[in-house]
């Protein structure tokens, strides 16, 4: 609980005032998958269609993403990452990879691996 207390509070520190982790989590996956409707995150976020509408509006009006209609059929929504977005999505990977590898560097190579396998079949 330590360790996830303190990343959150790493994170949203780093992150703010223009992002904050949930943003982040979508750009990431805007940027593997775009374009992307709204439904399609569903799938990957633990949350109600209303919370992402809600997240999407706030990232949009911050500049992060853009919603487009499709061309052929105006009730598909695409979100796509504007150039305001990628940036801010590669600060806030940056931010949290160089948090988890200072975490990391605490302990050896070996001990690494071996979290990391043992990580691996906890989450299996």
């Amino acid at each position: 609980m330590k360790i996830t207390k303190e990343w959150k509070m790493h994170l949203e520190d780093g992150l703010s005032p223009t992002l904050t982790e949930g943003q982040l989590n979508v750009l990431e996956l805007l940027l593997q998958h775009q374009p992307m409707k709204p439904s399609d995150l569903l799938a990957y976020l633990t949350t109600t269609p209303a919370a992402i509408t809600t997240l999407l509006d706030r990232m949009e009006r911050g500049g992060l993403v853009i919603r487009s209609r499709d061309a052929n059929d105006r009730r598909i929504v695409w979100v796509n990452v504007t150039e305001r977005g990628d940036t801010e999505a590669r600060r806030g990977i940056e931010l949290r990879d160089k948090y988890i590898s200072e975490a990391l560097d605490r302990i050896s190579s070996h001990n690494q691996q071996l979290l990391v396998y043992l990580l691996g079949k906890v989450a299996n």
